[in-house]
């Protein structure tokens, strides 16, 4: 058996391991786990992936977990160009440096966003008290800011003058909040010409 990838393209993590694999040739058969089913739950995939999360990976008899994980295995064993992951120290530092930061920085507060503003309210029929949405929304303006100032730096990508991870990492966690217009209109305080570059390298 080949590799296989445990996807629900509605997640943001899964998208960015699809579009890496296809971007960079690699063959793969999609296996679907409809997370709104709740089949990430079921015990068939708890065979696959105990922690019963997507994405998932079966490479033979290697299971792995965890999107970033899987980007870097991917990367790898398949010899992705190295702007993906680049093998001079520093540049590749600064892929970690972002990639261990938006985990509990910039991903949490797109999820909490989203949540809040469609998510409870359209979908489970529970406003979402404004105050708290307000404090969400802020919270969600000082992780933008500092994904200018601190990663963007006027650069073309965020660790430099090509995509990385990093990128597409970042880029699948804004665009999946696109069509709330809270979000649309936070994601514009990024460089827009990152934003372009990054969607239609």
């Amino acid at each position: 058996m080949g590799l296989e990838l445990y996807l629900d393209l509605m997640s943001q993590p899964c998208r960015a391991v699809y579009i890496f694999a296809k971007k960079n040739g690699i063959p793969f058969q999609l296996r679907t786990i409809e997370l709104l089913k709740g089949q990430h739950y079921t015990d068939a995939f708890a065979q696959v992936n105990p922690l019963r999360k997507v994405p998932a990976l079966k490479d033979g008899d290697f299971v792995l977990a965890e999107s970033v994980a899987i980007l870097l295995y991917l990367s790898r064993k398949y010899k992705a160009p190295d702007h993906w992951y680049p093998q001079d120290l520093q540049t590749r530092a600064r892929v970690d440096e972002y990639l261990a930061w938006q985990h509990t920085a910039l991903r949490s507060c797109c999820s909490r966003a989203m949540w809040q503003k469609m998510m409870f309210p359209v979908f489970l029929g529970q406003p979402v008290p404004p105050e708290r949405l307000a404090s969400t929304l802020a919270e969600l303006d000082g992780c933008l800011q500092m994904l200018e100032d601190k990663f963007l730096q006027n650069k073309a990508f965020l660790t430099g003058p090509h995509i990385s991870v990093a990128d597409l990492v970042a880029i699948t966690e804004l665009m999946h909040d696109e069509g709330l217009s809270v979000l649309a209109a936070k994601s514009s305080r990024a460089d827009p010409n990152w934003l372009r570059g990054v969607s239609g390298w």
